[in-house]
């Protein structure tokens, strides 16, 4: 759930799903400091709500410089929250600018929200948040310009070409009002409706195959930044200076640390 004004609105999407007897896992992550690095973690009081309810399980956390929107430890909370039953888990990310959408490589359906009055229309067209969403809605239904909002994105949907992420599924546009609950049961109605056409299609299995890839290929980079890590005093010295130097180009440079890693696995 990437987007404007989203931690009230997944807090009343959780009360809701509760209500269909679904016991619900909420990882929220938070802007990190670029200078500390740490977070409030202020989602965890925005959906105090829900907190209380035993059915309901909210992790806050921060990026600490992660790319894509989401913590590096992120997608292994939601194991962690899919092996102990959770029906439904919820991944809220840091919101959506133009490199924050790894979210739709995570998820089963991806929700964007948008909030009037804020230029979300054109970010989306910026940040290509038209083809990364399974359905977009539109908070603060109440507020001036949501209707204008609401337009706008239907409108830059139907210019298509639409992903073919879901096979057939129309990519809904809806509007909510996290503070009365307007919206929510259709928001969920969507999101149920959005994994039984998935299932129908038999577009489940190649998604969670897609998300599979993905998450093997990032482990692979988490390996590759550790092991670089340990170079750090090291063989990457020596390659900094000859980057300094102008004896060695940045791709040469990498090619040359893979090489001495490789060795030192095989050692």
């Amino acid at each position: 759930v990437p987007g404007s004004g989203k931690s009230t609105l997944v807090a009343k999407l959780a009360a809701e799903i509760r209500r269909t007897g679904r016991r619900v896992g909420i990882v929220a992550v938070d802007p990190s400091s670029p200078f500390s690095g740490g977070a409030i973690l202020g989602d965890r009081i925005r959906m105090g709500d829900v907190a209380g309810d035993s059915g309901v399980y909210v992790r806050s956390m921060a990026p600490h410089g992660s790319l894509g929107g989401l913590a590096q430890g992120s997608l292994g909370a939601v194991d962690i929250l899919d092996a102990a039953g959770y029906g439904v888990v919820v991944l809220e990310t840091v919101g959506v600018g133009q490199g924050e959408v790894e979210v739709a490589r995570a998820a089963h359906t991806t929700v964007v929200v948008s909030a009037p009055g804020l230029g979300d229309d054109i970010q989306a067209i910026k940040a290509g948040i038209l083809e990364i969403a399974d359905i977009h809605v539109v908070s603060k239904a109440d507020q001036p310009g949501a209707q204008r909002t609401l337009g706008d994105l239907k409108s830059m949907l139907a210019m298509g070409p639409l992903s073919a992420r879901s096979g057939d599924w129309q990519v809904p546009v809806l509007t909510s009002c996290a503070l009365s609950g307007e919206g929510v049961v259709g928001l969920l109605s969507a999101i149920d409706g959005h994994r039984a056409a998935l299932d129908a299609c038999g577009a489940m299995a190649a998604r969670r195959a897609d998300i599979n890839a993905r998450r093997l290929f990032l482990a692979g980079e988490g390996l590759l930044r550790d092991a670089i890590s340990r170079q750090q005093d090291g063989r990457v010295i020596e390659l900094i200076a000859l980057l300094d130097a102008r004896m060695l180009g940045p791709h040469a440079a990498a090619k040359r640390l893979l090489a001495d890693i490789r060795r030192g696995d095989d050692a």
